[in-house]
């Protein structure tokens, strides 16, 4: 059984060619982060497993990838890139990497959180075109931190926040424990919270959770946080918010289309803080993500 690295950039094709062991499945590297879809038949060449970073892989592509059975997906959002559901009727099992990223992703958060309290972005731009640029900022210190989904990403914003000073309250879809974090009712967690942070799995159900009227819901002046999925969010209905100042302050790091244009909405508003869907790129998360990948391999080579 054989597999190939579709779109490896050059450091994860590093990491990648380092944590090969002995005995493993042949696994050809194909260093182009870049590739389209429709390469994706002639690369793989038959091969059983592929192993892909962020391409998309349409159903119909993969009904022409011959002798494929298995996507190594490295992350958790496979959904926005292929559908696992129709690719399973063709015989090809989606595989997920969990929690390799969970601190990385947390501390992007928590700094998008405390950009969006100082806006000190926003002076750098000013200061730069020469203007200097001072406003009141948000004191975080005390401020009630709303979590929407609990799971390894949000366990450690909350362990990051409350150790800052804030008060940390969360919903999750199933009950859940966490030391000095209150669980309360969705209704709860918008009305009374400063900061909302965004910790769900985008699937058909959290599609648009974030509505207009959630988000007419929440606290005037909120800071609205996204290091999950933009398609979480009503994107219309948050730009209405932050002209008006409801939301008064979003730090996103995932839009409904990527890469974001430049002429994109959100460009122009100031009052927004922008990351090109890097929340989890750090050494320390590429090195946990590969080395799963790995393991995935190993797992399906091996019966």
């Amino acid at each position: 059984m054989r597999g190939v690295f579709v779109d490896a950039n050059e450091s994860l094709a590093v990491i990648f060619e380092r944590l090969e062991k002995s005995g493993d499945p042949p696994v050809r590297i194909n260093r182009d982060p870049d590739i389209k879809a429709e390469q994706m038949p002639a690369l793989l060449d038959g091969a059983e497993i592929v192993v892909i970073d962020h391409t998309a892989l349409p159903t119909d592509v993969a009904r022409r990838c011959t002798g494929l059975k298995h996507v190594v997906f490295l992350g958790t959002g496979a959904r926005s890139y292929m559908n696992p559901e129709e690719l399973a009727e063709l015989g090809i099992e989606v595989h997920l990497i969990k929690g390799y990223g969970d601190t990385a992703v947390a501390e992007c958060a928590i700094a998008l959180m405390w950009e969006a309290a100082r806006g000190i972005a926003r002076m750098d731009r000013a200061m730069r075109a020469g203007n200097w640029l001072r406003e009141d900022a948000m004191q975080l210190t005390g401020k009630t931190l709303g979590l929407i989904g609990f799971g390894g990403i949000a366990s450690e914003v909350a362990r990051i926040a409350l150790g800052s000073g804030m008060r940390v309250i969360a919903w999750n879809r199933s009950p859940k424990k966490f030391s000095g974090v209150e669980f309360v009712e969705l209704d709860a967690l918008l009305a009374r919270s400063q900061v909302v942070s965004l910790h769900l799995l985008l699937n058909d159900e959290t599609r648009g959770f974030l509505s207009a009227k959630r988000i007419a819901a929440m606290k005037p002046g909120v800071i609205l946080v996204n290091t999950a999925r933009g398609a979480m969010v009503d994107e219309a209905a948050m730009i209405d918010a932050l002209k008006s100042g409801h939301i008064r302050h979003a730090g996103l790091d995932v839009f409904n289309i990527e890469p974001l244009p430049a002429d994109h909405p959100l460009t122009k508003l100031p009052n927004v803080t922008l990351s090109a869907h890097s929340a989890f790129r750090t050494p320390e998360a590429s090195e946990n993500l590969i080395r799963a990948a790995w393991e995935h391999c190993r797992r399906i080579a091996g019966g």
